[in-house]
Protein backbone atom coordinates (compact mmCIF):
# COMPACT_ATOMS: atom_id res chain seq x y z
CA UNK A 1 0.00 0.00 0.00
CA UNK A 2 2.84 2.45 0.49
CA UNK A 3 3.04 2.89 -3.49
CA UNK A 4 -1.06 3.46 -4.50
CA UNK A 5 -0.50 6.78 -3.39
CA UNK A 6 2.48 7.73 -5.60
CA UNK A 7 0.73 5.55 -8.53
CA UNK A 8 -2.76 6.94 -8.04
CA UNK A 9 -2.90 10.93 -7.21
CA UNK A 10 -6.00 11.60 -5.91
CA UNK A 11 -7.25 14.11 -8.75
CA UNK A 12 -6.26 11.42 -10.98
CA UNK A 13 -9.26 8.77 -9.54
CA UNK A 14 -11.69 9.26 -12.44
CA UNK A 15 -8.70 9.15 -14.93
CA UNK A 16 -8.53 5.60 -13.50
CA UNK A 17 -11.93 4.52 -12.63
CA UNK A 18 -15.59 5.30 -14.06
CA UNK A 19 -18.58 3.75 -12.13
CA UNK A 20 -16.28 0.91 -10.48
CA UNK A 21 -14.62 0.28 -13.66
CA UNK A 22 -10.99 0.63 -14.79
CA UNK A 23 -10.13 2.57 -17.47
CA UNK A 24 -6.81 2.90 -17.35
CA UNK A 25 -3.55 2.35 -15.27
CA UNK A 26 0.31 2.67 -15.39
CA UNK A 27 0.56 -0.72 -13.65
CA UNK A 28 -2.02 -2.60 -14.52
CA UNK A 29 -1.42 -6.18 -12.62
CA UNK A 30 -1.47 -3.52 -9.35
CA UNK A 31 -4.85 -1.72 -9.79
CA UNK A 32 -6.13 -1.38 -6.16
CA UNK A 33 -9.82 -1.46 -5.70
CA UNK A 34 -12.23 1.83 -5.88
CA UNK A 35 -12.72 1.41 -1.92
CA UNK A 36 -8.71 0.95 -1.00
CA UNK A 37 -7.40 3.57 -3.04
CA UNK A 38 -9.73 6.46 -1.49
CA UNK A 39 -9.13 4.68 1.93
CA UNK A 40 -5.40 5.27 1.28
CA UNK A 41 -5.89 8.94 0.99
CA UNK A 42 -7.97 9.17 4.16
CA UNK A 43 -5.57 7.15 6.04
CA UNK A 44 -2.26 10.18 4.30
CA UNK A 45 -4.64 12.42 5.27
CA UNK A 46 -5.16 10.79 9.21
CA UNK A 47 -1.40 10.90 9.08
CA UNK A 48 -0.59 14.68 8.20
CA UNK A 49 -3.38 15.52 11.17
CA UNK A 50 -4.20 13.17 13.44
CA UNK A 51 -6.72 15.61 15.10
CA UNK A 52 -9.66 16.80 12.11
CA UNK A 53 -10.65 20.07 12.47
CA UNK A 54 -13.60 20.67 14.38
CA UNK A 55 -16.93 22.63 13.94
CA UNK A 56 -18.61 23.58 16.67
CA UNK A 57 -16.81 26.23 19.21
CA UNK A 58 -19.23 27.67 21.49
CA UNK A 59 -18.32 29.01 24.85
CA UNK A 60 -19.98 28.23 28.33
CA UNK A 61 -19.80 31.11 30.72
CA UNK A 62 -20.28 32.35 33.68
CA UNK A 63 -20.66 35.92 32.47
CA UNK A 64 -24.34 37.16 32.47
CA UNK A 65 -26.08 36.68 29.05
CA UNK A 66 -23.70 34.23 27.96
CA UNK A 67 -25.48 32.12 25.01
CA UNK A 68 -24.32 29.21 26.69
CA UNK A 69 -24.73 29.87 30.40
CA UNK A 70 -23.11 27.77 33.19
CA UNK A 71 -25.86 25.87 34.81
CA UNK A 72 -25.79 22.60 35.80
CA UNK A 73 -28.46 19.80 34.27
CA UNK A 74 -28.16 21.83 30.88
CA UNK A 75 -25.23 20.22 29.17
CA UNK A 76 -24.66 16.30 28.48
CA UNK A 77 -20.96 15.13 27.03
CA UNK A 78 -20.85 11.99 24.51
CA UNK A 79 -17.67 10.17 24.59
CA UNK A 80 -15.43 7.21 23.96
CA UNK A 81 -13.62 5.41 26.61
CA UNK A 82 -11.25 4.77 23.78
CA UNK A 83 -11.17 8.04 22.04
CA UNK A 84 -7.96 10.15 23.82
CA UNK A 85 -9.11 13.23 23.27
CA UNK A 86 -12.89 12.33 24.62
CA UNK A 87 -11.39 10.62 27.31
CA UNK A 88 -9.15 13.86 28.68
CA UNK A 89 -12.65 15.77 28.59
CA UNK A 90 -13.84 12.81 30.91
CA UNK A 91 -11.19 12.76 33.22
CA UNK A 92 -11.97 16.87 33.78
CA UNK A 93 -15.25 16.14 34.21
CA UNK A 94 -14.46 13.31 36.95
CA UNK A 95 -11.90 15.38 38.65
CA UNK A 96 -13.45 18.73 38.97
CA UNK A 97 -16.03 16.71 40.49
CA UNK A 98 -19.06 17.83 37.58
CA UNK A 99 -20.26 14.46 36.70
CA UNK A 100 -23.86 15.23 38.94
CA UNK A 101 -23.60 19.17 37.09
CA UNK A 102 -22.80 17.43 33.27
CA UNK A 103 -24.64 14.04 32.70
CA UNK A 104 -22.84 11.75 30.01
CA UNK A 105 -22.98 9.54 27.91
CA UNK A 106 -20.08 6.04 26.70
CA UNK A 107 -20.80 5.15 23.17
CA UNK A 108 -20.19 1.49 21.70
CA UNK A 109 -15.88 0.87 21.76
CA UNK A 110 -16.42 -0.48 18.05
CA UNK A 111 -16.84 2.02 14.82
CA UNK A 112 -20.15 0.28 13.45
CA UNK A 113 -21.71 1.90 9.49
CA UNK A 114 -23.40 4.93 10.99
CA UNK A 115 -26.34 4.89 7.98
CA UNK A 116 -27.62 1.94 5.92
CA UNK A 117 -26.70 2.09 2.42
CA UNK A 118 -23.56 3.98 3.26
CA UNK A 119 -19.81 3.08 4.08
CA UNK A 120 -18.87 5.39 6.58
CA UNK A 121 -18.22 3.95 9.89
CA UNK A 122 -17.46 5.80 13.29
CA UNK A 123 -19.01 6.04 16.97
CA UNK A 124 -22.93 4.95 17.50
CA UNK A 125 -24.94 4.01 20.62
CA UNK A 126 -25.82 0.84 22.59
CA UNK A 127 -29.33 -0.20 21.52
CA UNK A 128 -30.22 -1.43 25.08
CA UNK A 129 -28.63 -0.72 28.79
CA UNK A 130 -26.96 -4.74 28.44
CA UNK A 131 -26.46 -4.63 24.96
CA UNK A 132 -22.64 -3.57 25.53
CA UNK A 133 -20.86 -3.42 28.86
CA UNK A 134 -19.65 0.36 29.70
CA UNK A 135 -21.87 1.80 26.84
CA UNK A 136 -25.24 3.09 26.67
CA UNK A 137 -27.94 4.35 24.37
CA UNK A 138 -28.62 8.12 24.04
CA UNK A 139 -30.98 8.99 26.63
CA UNK A 140 -30.96 13.03 25.17
CA UNK A 141 -31.61 12.62 21.84
CA UNK A 142 -32.38 8.72 21.16
CA UNK A 143 -29.44 9.32 18.49
CA UNK A 144 -28.53 5.75 16.67
CA UNK A 145 -25.03 7.75 16.34
CA UNK A 146 -22.32 10.93 16.68
CA UNK A 147 -22.46 10.96 13.23
CA UNK A 148 -26.32 11.58 13.69
CA UNK A 149 -25.78 14.29 16.81
CA UNK A 150 -24.14 16.50 13.82
CA UNK A 151 -26.69 16.55 11.70
CA UNK A 152 -29.25 16.78 14.01
CA UNK A 153 -26.68 20.11 15.57
CA UNK A 154 -26.58 20.98 11.62
CA UNK A 155 -28.55 19.35 8.55
CA UNK A 156 -25.96 20.70 6.11
CA UNK A 157 -23.52 18.66 7.73
CA UNK A 158 -23.45 15.25 5.24
CA UNK A 159 -19.49 14.57 5.09
CA UNK A 160 -16.57 14.63 7.86
CA UNK A 161 -14.97 13.52 10.89
CA UNK A 162 -17.79 12.91 13.43
CA UNK A 163 -16.06 12.73 16.24
CA UNK A 164 -16.13 12.69 20.28
CA UNK A 165 -16.03 14.46 22.27
CA UNK A 166 -19.45 16.29 22.02
CA UNK A 167 -20.75 19.13 23.99
CA UNK A 168 -24.14 18.84 23.56
CA UNK A 169 -26.89 21.61 24.63
CA UNK A 170 -30.04 19.94 25.72
CA UNK A 171 -31.95 23.28 25.79
CA UNK A 172 -30.65 24.44 22.28
CA UNK A 173 -30.57 20.89 21.24
CA UNK A 174 -27.07 21.75 19.41
CA UNK A 175 -23.43 21.17 19.83
CA UNK A 176 -21.85 23.62 22.32
CA UNK A 177 -18.13 22.21 21.33
CA UNK A 178 -16.53 19.29 20.05
CA UNK A 179 -12.91 20.61 20.63
CA UNK A 180 -11.35 19.20 23.22
CA UNK A 181 -8.69 21.40 24.40
CA UNK A 182 -11.58 24.24 25.07
CA UNK A 183 -13.96 21.98 26.70
CA UNK A 184 -11.18 21.04 29.51
CA UNK A 185 -10.51 25.14 29.91
CA UNK A 186 -14.38 25.04 30.29
CA UNK A 187 -14.89 22.48 32.73
CA UNK A 188 -12.27 23.84 34.62
CA UNK A 189 -12.93 26.87 35.49
CA UNK A 190 -16.86 27.65 34.49
CA UNK A 191 -18.77 25.26 37.12
CA UNK A 192 -16.57 25.74 40.10
CA UNK A 193 -20.14 27.13 41.87
CA UNK A 194 -21.15 23.70 41.06
CA UNK A 195 -18.35 21.26 41.01
CA UNK A 196 -17.38 18.90 44.03
CA UNK A 197 -13.73 20.10 43.84
CA UNK A 198 -13.46 23.88 43.36
CA UNK A 199 -10.36 24.78 44.53
CA UNK A 200 -8.69 22.04 41.86
CA UNK A 201 -7.57 24.39 38.86
CA UNK A 202 -5.59 22.58 36.35
CA UNK A 203 -4.61 25.24 35.05
CA UNK A 204 -3.49 28.21 37.50
CA UNK A 205 -2.56 31.94 36.18
CA UNK A 206 1.08 31.24 37.33
CA UNK A 207 1.68 27.90 35.21
CA UNK A 208 -0.24 28.78 32.11
CA UNK A 209 3.11 29.94 30.08
CA UNK A 210 4.92 27.01 31.34
CA UNK A 211 1.54 24.54 30.80
CA UNK A 212 1.29 26.03 27.06
CA UNK A 213 4.64 25.38 26.33
CA UNK A 214 4.64 21.87 27.49
CA UNK A 215 1.75 21.39 25.39
CA UNK A 216 3.27 22.67 22.44
CA UNK A 217 5.35 19.35 22.29
CA UNK A 218 3.53 16.75 23.80
CA UNK A 219 0.59 17.52 21.32
CA UNK A 220 2.23 17.31 18.21
CA UNK A 221 5.54 14.78 19.40
CA UNK A 222 3.20 12.00 21.57
CA UNK A 223 -0.76 13.12 21.47
CA UNK A 224 -0.36 13.13 17.44
CA UNK A 225 2.82 11.46 17.06
CA UNK A 226 1.32 7.70 17.80
CA UNK A 227 -1.28 8.59 15.16
CA UNK A 228 1.24 9.86 12.53
CA UNK A 229 3.82 6.99 13.43
CA UNK A 230 0.51 4.50 13.05
CA UNK A 231 -0.70 6.26 9.81
CA UNK A 232 2.47 6.54 7.66
CA UNK A 233 2.57 5.39 4.27
CA UNK A 234 6.42 5.59 3.83
CA UNK A 235 8.73 3.52 6.14
CA UNK A 236 10.70 7.06 5.80
CA UNK A 237 7.87 8.93 7.26
CA UNK A 238 7.45 6.34 10.00
CA UNK A 239 10.97 5.96 10.87
CA UNK A 240 10.92 10.03 11.44
CA UNK A 241 7.54 9.77 13.25
CA UNK A 242 9.03 7.44 15.81
CA UNK A 243 11.84 9.35 16.09
CA UNK A 244 10.23 12.42 16.82
CA UNK A 245 7.74 10.33 19.30
CA UNK A 246 11.18 8.50 21.39
CA UNK A 247 12.71 11.90 21.72
CA UNK A 248 9.79 13.49 23.22
CA UNK A 249 9.43 10.59 25.65
CA UNK A 250 12.64 10.34 27.06
CA UNK A 251 12.17 14.67 27.14
CA UNK A 252 9.17 13.88 29.42
CA UNK A 253 11.05 11.19 31.25
CA UNK A 254 13.82 13.68 32.43
CA UNK A 255 11.90 16.30 33.50
CA UNK A 256 9.37 13.82 35.49
CA UNK A 257 13.36 12.91 37.41
CA UNK A 258 13.59 16.05 39.24
CA UNK A 259 9.55 16.83 40.08
CA UNK A 260 6.76 14.85 40.40
CA UNK A 261 4.33 16.85 37.75
CA UNK A 262 5.33 18.25 34.46
CA UNK A 263 5.35 21.28 36.06
CA UNK A 264 6.55 20.78 39.26
CA UNK A 265 4.86 19.41 41.96
CA UNK A 266 1.30 20.51 41.07
CA UNK A 267 -0.49 18.40 38.95
CA UNK A 268 -1.76 20.45 35.66
CA UNK A 269 -3.79 20.05 32.03
CA UNK A 270 -0.56 19.58 30.89
CA UNK A 271 -0.56 16.06 32.97
CA UNK A 272 -4.02 14.60 31.58
CA UNK A 273 -2.61 15.78 28.13
CA UNK A 274 -0.25 13.12 28.43
CA UNK A 275 -1.47 10.44 30.73
CA UNK A 276 -4.25 9.92 27.86
CA UNK A 277 -1.41 8.98 25.60
CA UNK A 278 0.54 6.68 27.89
CA UNK A 279 -2.89 4.97 29.11
CA UNK A 280 -2.87 3.72 26.21
CA UNK A 281 0.80 3.25 24.94
CA UNK A 282 1.99 -0.59 26.04
CA UNK A 283 -1.91 -2.51 25.42
CA UNK A 284 -2.57 -0.17 21.92
CA UNK A 285 0.09 2.24 20.33
CA UNK A 286 3.46 0.04 20.69
CA UNK A 287 1.86 -2.75 18.59
CA UNK A 288 -1.00 -1.57 16.61
CA UNK A 289 0.85 1.77 15.37
CA UNK A 290 4.16 0.16 15.59
CA UNK A 291 5.69 2.27 18.69
CA UNK A 292 7.61 -0.29 19.96
CA UNK A 293 11.03 1.31 20.52
CA UNK A 294 10.40 1.55 23.62
CA UNK A 295 7.60 0.64 26.42
CA UNK A 296 6.19 2.89 28.79
CA UNK A 297 7.12 0.21 31.66
CA UNK A 298 10.41 0.84 30.82
CA UNK A 299 10.64 4.07 31.61
CA UNK A 300 11.41 4.44 35.34
CA UNK A 301 9.63 8.05 35.84
CA UNK A 302 7.19 7.98 33.08
CA UNK A 303 5.62 4.32 34.51
CA UNK A 304 5.27 5.21 37.97
CA UNK A 305 3.97 8.72 36.86
CA UNK A 306 1.29 6.98 35.07
CA UNK A 307 0.48 5.08 37.91
CA UNK A 308 0.45 8.25 40.45
CA UNK A 309 -1.71 9.77 37.60
CA UNK A 310 -4.21 6.92 37.44
CA UNK A 311 -4.71 6.43 40.98
CA UNK A 312 -5.52 10.18 41.35
CA UNK A 313 -9.44 10.66 42.74
CA UNK A 314 -11.40 10.12 39.79
CA UNK A 315 -9.29 9.19 37.00
CA UNK A 316 -9.53 5.32 37.32
CA UNK A 317 -13.09 5.93 36.83
CA UNK A 318 -12.30 7.23 33.00
CA UNK A 319 -9.75 3.82 32.18
CA UNK A 320 -11.15 0.91 30.14
CA UNK A 321 -8.64 -0.71 29.08
CA UNK A 322 -11.48 -3.14 27.34
CA UNK A 323 -13.02 -0.38 25.13
CA UNK A 324 -9.42 1.08 24.22
CA UNK A 325 -7.98 -2.57 22.83
CA UNK A 326 -11.42 -3.40 21.00
CA UNK A 327 -11.64 0.28 19.39
CA UNK A 328 -7.84 0.36 18.08
CA UNK A 329 -7.58 -3.32 17.21
CA UNK A 330 -11.15 -3.60 16.02
CA UNK A 331 -12.30 -0.59 13.85
CA UNK A 332 -8.89 0.29 11.57
CA UNK A 333 -9.42 -3.08 8.93
CA UNK A 334 -6.42 -1.45 6.80
CA UNK A 335 -3.82 -1.90 9.70
CA UNK A 336 -5.46 -5.02 11.47
CA UNK A 337 -7.61 -6.70 8.49
CA UNK A 338 -8.69 -9.79 10.76
CA UNK A 339 -9.45 -7.86 14.03
CA UNK A 340 -7.43 -10.00 16.44
CA UNK A 341 -6.98 -8.59 20.05
CA UNK A 342 -3.44 -8.73 21.12
CA UNK A 343 -3.96 -10.81 25.11
CA UNK A 344 -1.78 -7.88 26.53
CA UNK A 345 0.04 -7.47 29.87
CA UNK A 346 -2.91 -6.61 31.98
CA UNK A 347 -0.72 -3.81 33.75
CA UNK A 348 -1.99 -3.20 37.31
CA UNK A 349 -1.85 0.39 37.44
CA UNK A 350 -3.42 0.84 40.95
CA UNK A 351 -0.04 -0.65 42.30
CA UNK A 352 2.76 1.17 44.33
CA UNK A 353 4.22 4.30 42.83
CA UNK A 354 7.17 6.38 44.12
CA UNK A 355 6.04 9.90 42.72
CA UNK A 356 4.85 10.88 46.76
CA UNK A 357 8.68 11.27 47.17
CA UNK A 358 9.04 14.63 45.34
CA UNK A 359 6.28 16.37 47.84
CA UNK A 360 7.14 14.78 51.33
Amino acid sequence: MEKIHEVYPMDKIDEVYQNGKVLSSPYPTQIPTLALLKRTHQIRAMAQSAVPPSSFHGVISRDPGASFPAVPGRYHLYISYACPWASRCFTFLKIKGLDEVISYTVVKPKWEKTKEGEDHSGWVFATSETEESGALPDPVNGAKSIRALYELANPALTSGKFSVPVLWDKNLKTIVNNESGEIIRMFNSEFNEFAKKPDLDLYPPHLRTQIDEINDWILPNINSGVYKSGFSQTQESYEANVKTLFESLERAEEILTKQRYLCGNTLTEADIRLFVTLIRFDEVYAVHFKCNKKLIREYPNLFNYTKDLYQFPGVSDTVNIDHIKRHYYGSHPWINPVGLVPVGSNIDYSAPHDRARFTQ
